[in-house]
């Protein structure tokens, strides 16, 4: 690499960034394009030559950007947030100017090092339990994402049962998750050879929130065991996708532990929340787990991805994932003097993930993370009161974070039962490129989700979004707006 051409490209690119996160406004935040647009816009075989950055940039504004959804603008309040932030960003420069692949220690002393310390870092600020700590038996290590976090857990508690239990006896196990569990978990099964019978799906409604209800798992449990199967893994969530719903990890824990069950807490999103003193209760249980996992890559300023897992035995995971072969062996390594986080997850190759997540708490501090989080639920609370003084509207769902789920109600003589409406409801306002929700569907009902999680996001924008609902579902409605 040319030191001289990289500054001079780098400088580009940066002034490029900038420019696009102040002209963010200015884009569709869902795009606008069609399918293959862009097969038409770029030849169809790579240049021979080499051409200029100039020329690259300017193919990116005219032909890249129309294609983007941008999840960083402030008018995006769709899924859960991912985020990105100025420490975030200069910390992927860093992991790819260095571009290492830190799979064992000696490939990169630092990058095991400095993870192992992130980890523990981000542990205290959550209030975990001890055993989750390097210290111990446990500790963590950062995946991609929370579906290879769920795969190689569930990896590490298939092994364990069968180890038990016998190698032949797969077909028995048996995994248990609400109806409300991110559809990773069943991906996960899949892959591990899970028969696709023995995943339970159980049902939760809106008397309980939509949480996982103990004495409903507790009589599939019961069930299951009666017909000679054996129950081996429980998903609990932490902020579930349809309406951030919370289930009861203390009393799914107690059920885990009768059961000999491996427990495993999913908090991708709302996990982040935790860190703020008044929310942590949401993960009161979570020393009954055996595994707990987070994506500071949705709300805690980390750019993507950067996913945060916990565990107890850091010797399952070992046990299930290890290889060694030959030309990977080392003295540090032979000897027990280490920790290669290549034995902890699915791939070989890893990147140096904690250097971004080290920067982005050193450069924003525990509390303007905190700040930053309790900002956002604010801005989702007055969001919520914007649907409550406009009755041609329910909120479907309590608030949980800063998600707020609700819906347009149907004419009362009308055929339709809503849903149509409100999928018309979501295409007109997302059509027109100002904001983008989603949706999802409970108890039967097709509802609207707006979520507030990107870091440019300011009340106005939460207000504008609003405004737009109802012009929108005014159009729909062949009604006016109700009177303030």
């Amino acid at each position: 690499m040319d030191a001289e051409q990289l500054r001079e490209y780098g400088h580009q690119m940066v002034d490029f960034i900038a420019d696009y996160y102040k002209n963010i406004e200015s884009f569709p935040v869902l795009s606008q394009v069609k399918p293959e647009y862009l097969c038409e816009l770029l030849p169809d075989s790579a240049p021979n030559y080499p051409e200029k950055l100039e020329n690259v940039l300017d193919d990116i504004r005219r032909k890249i950007i129309p294609g983007l959804t941008h999840w960083q603008s402030p008018g995006y309040f769709a899924y859960y947030p991912c985020n990105s932030s100025t420490a975030g960003f200069l910390g992927e420069m860093l992991i790819s100017g260095f571009n290492i692949l830190g799979f064992s220690w000696i490939t990169s002393p630092a990058a095991t090092e400095l993870e192992v310390i992130v980890l523990d870092w981000v542990a205290k600020m959550l209030k975990l339990p001890q055993h989750f700590l390097s210290s111990g038996q446990g500790g963590g290590v950062i995946q991609g994402t929370s579906s290879e976090a769920i795969l190689v857990v569930l990896l590490a508690a298939r092994d364990k049962v069968l180890r038990r239990i016998g190698k032949n006896s797969i077909g028995k196990l048996v995994v248990y998750a609400s109806d409300q569990t991110h559809s990773s978990l069943q991906k996960a099964c899949q892959i591990a050879g899970i028969h696709p019978e023995n995943y339970r799906v159980l049902k939760t409604d809106f008397s309980a929130n939509y949480s996982l209800d103990p004495k409903v798992l507790s009589e599939k449990i019961s069930n299951d065991m009666s017909i000679g199967l054996q129950p081996f893994f429980l998903c609990a969530t932490v902020g579930t996708t349809s309406s951030a719903a919370v289930d009861p990890l203390c009393s799914l824990g107690k059920i885990s532990k009768v059961y000999d069950m491996w427990f495993h807490v999913d908090a991708a999103y709302a996990g982040n929340a935790c860190i703020c003193p008044e929310y942590r209760r949401y993960i009161d249980g979570v020393e009954e787990a055996d595994s707990f996992g987070m994506n500071v890559h949705k709300w805690m300023l980390t750019n993507f991805d950067c996913c945060l897992l916990w565990v107890k035995d850091s010797g399952a995971l070992i046990k299930s994932l290890s290889t060694n072969p030959d030309y990977l062996k080392n003295k540090a390594s032979q000897e027990n003097q280490v920790v290669d986080f290549k034995d902890w997850q699915i791939p070989l190759g890893r990147r140096f993930r904690s250097l971004k997540l080290w920067m982005v708490l050193r450069l924003y501090g525990v509390e303007k993370l905190q700040n930053y989080v309790r900002n956002h639920i604010r801005l989702a609370r007055l969001f919520l009161g914007l649907i409550d003084s406009d009755p041609r509207f329910e909120v479907v769902a309590p608030q949980m974070f800063s998600l707020v789920c609700f819906r347009l109600l149907p004419p009362p003589d009308g055929q339709d039962d809503g849903n149509k409406l409100n999928d018309d409801l979501l295409h007109a306002v997302n059509g027109t490129g100002r904001m983008f929700i989603s949706h999802t569907v409970l108890s039967g009902k097709f509802m609207l989700r707006l979520v507030v999680g990107a870091p440019l996001t300011e009340e106005r924008h939460v207000e504008e979004a609003w405004k737009l609902i109802q012009d929108q579902a005014s159009v729909l409605l062949g009604t006016r707006l109700p009177s303030p």
